[in-house]
């Protein structure tokens, strides 16, 4: 990253890296440099060229690096990035609005409406939105016998097969951070269960990179009963 030059800022999953966002070091380091900035491309390196906001330039253990919320904005749009570590971010290092807060003063990056789409993922409609895609993959595993927000025990589960007495239930980015709604969802839990239904709990993570597991498992528990 030094060879790039003195303006020149790790950026994307060296960032993350750089940050502990992630454990592994990327093959490839991302650098971002200025627009007018000259010099030739080094090996191991991929280069962006645009003007950083200086709020979104750190120095971090000797290091020049894209300040921690644009560095989980933009590592996360990256391929080894996705969902996951956006989530794993929400959940130990940041909040939300930050992040939206540095991807709208970067806007026209590349990368951009992928971070868009997980920001959004991850605001208060992140739980309807995991529903939508659950219900897509029953739909197109040709799965039936499910009804979506079943009543049980007095509560509403995301999909529930009344035949077999399955409720799946599919939760949002970064869910649950908060203590209230942690005890809450706990009690609501139990309750299904001690209803009589089998409870099969997924998250964003899970519908959106492990499609093919997360229908197998709902194969699986339908047949069973």
């Amino acid at each position: 990253m030094w060879g790039h030059g003195p303006h020149a800022v790790a950026s994307g999953l060296a960032a993350a890296w750089w940050h502990d966002v992630t454990k592994y070091a990327p093959a490839v380091v991302e650098v971002t440099v200025p627009r007018n900035s000259h010099g030739r491309r080094h090996e191991g390196s991929r280069v962006r060229r645009r003007e950083l906001p200086v709020k979104d330039v750190v120095e971090w253990r000797g290091l020049q690096v894209t300040a921690l919320e644009l560095t989980v904005v933009e590592a996360a749009a990256r391929r080894g990035g996705g969902p996951k570590l956006m989530d794993s971010a929400l959940q130990r290092h940041v909040e939300l609005s930050p992040l939206w807060a540095a991807h709208l003063r970067n806007k026209g990056r590349y990368g951009a409406p992928a971070s868009r789409r997980l920001l959004q993922a991850a605001e208060s409609g992140a739980r309807s939105a995991a529903e939508r895609l659950l219900i897509r993959l029953l739909e197109g595993a040709g799965i039936e016998g499910w009804i979506a927000n079943h009543p049980v025990a007095g509560y509403l589960v995301d999909v529930g097969f009344p035949g077999c007495l399955v409720a799946i239930e599919v939760d949002g980015l970064a869910f649950h951070t908060d203590s209230d709604d942690f005890y809450h969802d706990r009690k609501r839990q139990n309750a299904i269960i001690l209803a009589g239904w089998q409870v099969l709990r997924f998250t964003w993570l899970d519908v959106t990179e492990y499609p093919d597991r997360v229908i197998a498992e709902i194969r699986r528990a339908v047949s069973a009963r």
